[in-house]
């Protein structure tokens, strides 16, 4: 089958190659054909070294398709099931599942490190356990999660990571007041996503903040009330907030600089989210004196921050009702053939969302 692989970390191609098999298939597990997926900047950070993935891999973990085929003891799933792959299952038995906090399992992260293709020159890994830039995947049942008939693959693929990580950092982690102020850095399609969720819960006033003028554009249309570029965030700041600070700041790119920015724009006893997926070895200083006496609150939001299979169904009946707008995220669509491109709208930033179509 068809697979866009990455060779070695650090290499900023992919190649699609036809010689690739998804392995694995047994007792628990499902065999997935994958119809739709889309580029998530977590996939760049994995491919330069950013996040940790074993190589050579393939890319993508937000994805949908349809069963082929499950293994002997799954009783959910059948052939021709409608899918969402979810990259981050719950076991249900461990601690975290046992509290509630299903999003802090473990389980999904240990199939990260056990090749799912291979191909003649050897094993290669899924990207966080998963790898939807193939035509198909075989995976744990717990990954796979139904979806209704009315939900094209494009839309479910955006609910499987981007969307649910940017709406649950509002509606979840944050649970923010409604008429507060608010302010987003980092506007591609997880921080939209955390725009729309903050319109939702009532916000007073949204300033986007991204250095990208076209996704400054998209984020007035998607709720936000004013947008700025990095070096206007001062102004927003004193215009909205009198020089305060914003009540919640969510920051959506996943460094210590920006976090750093998003602590000193946050005013005092207000909420910073951390957003982004930043690397093991980028550290935020904060002094322990301004930790004390600003008592402002800092909130890491790890996959939406709530139930993975609750916030797919609350995404769902909110894209049903028209509240939220997910096929607007998709702003470019190529095929698998043409998945370097797709990586370059995503480094350039000019694809919120680009939908693979495989």
């Amino acid at each position: 089958m068809r697979a866009a692989v990455l060779h070695e970390i650090g290499q900023d191609k992919l190649e699609v190659l036809d010689d690739v098999e998804a392995v694995g298939f047994g007792p628990g597990k499902v065999r997935i054909r994958v119809r739709a997926t889309g580029l998530c900047h977590s996939d760049l950070s994995a491919m330069g070294g950013v996040l940790p993935q074993p190589a050579p891999f393939v890319p993508g973990h937000e994805g949908a398709g349809e069963i082929i085929e499950v293994g002997e003891g799954v009783r959910n799933l059948k052939a021709g099931d409608r899918v969402v792959v979810c990259w981050l299952p719950a076991c249900g038995a461990c601690p975290a599942c046992r509290r509630g906090q299903t999003e802090l399992c473990l389980a999904g992260f240990m199939n990260a490190g056990t090749p799912n293709f291979k191909r003649p020159g050897g094993d290669l890994f899924g990207f966080a356990g998963t790898g939807t830039f193939a035509e198909e995947v075989v995976v744990d049942a717990g990954c796979a999660v139904p979806i209704p008939d009315d939900v094209p693959f494009d839309i479910a693929a955006l609910i499987g990571c981007g969307v649910t990580t940017g709406l649950g950092a509002a509606l979840n982690t944050a649970d923010l007041e409604a008429g507060s102020s608010v302010a987003v850095i980092g506007c591609g399609g997880v921080g939209i996503s955390a725009i729309q969720g903050a319109r939702l819960k009532g916000a007073a006033e949204i300033v986007a903040v991204d250095p990208v003028a076209s996704r400054r554009e998209s984020a007035l249309e998607f709720g936000a009330t004013q947008a700025v570029s990095p070096d206007e965030l001062a102004d927003a700041k004193q215009q909205v907030t009198g020089g305060e600070g914003f009540d919640y700041v969510f920051e959506v790119v996943g460094r210590s600089a920006t976090a750093r920015t998003a602590y000193e724009n946050t005013r005092r006893g207000g909420t910073l989210v951390v957003v982004g997926a930043g690397a093991v070895d980028d550290f935020l200083q904060l002094s322990m004196f301004e930790l004390f006496f600003d008592e402002k609150r800092i909130l890491p939001s790890m996959y939406g921050g709530g139930d993975v299979l609750r916030s797919y169904e609350r995404t769902i009946a909110l894209w049903r009702a028209g509240r939220i707008d997910l096929a607007g995220l998709i702003t470019h669509r190529v095929p698998l053939t043409e998945i370097n491109e797709a990586l370059d709208q995503m480094r350039t930033g000019a694809a919120l969302r680009t939908c693979i179509e495989i």
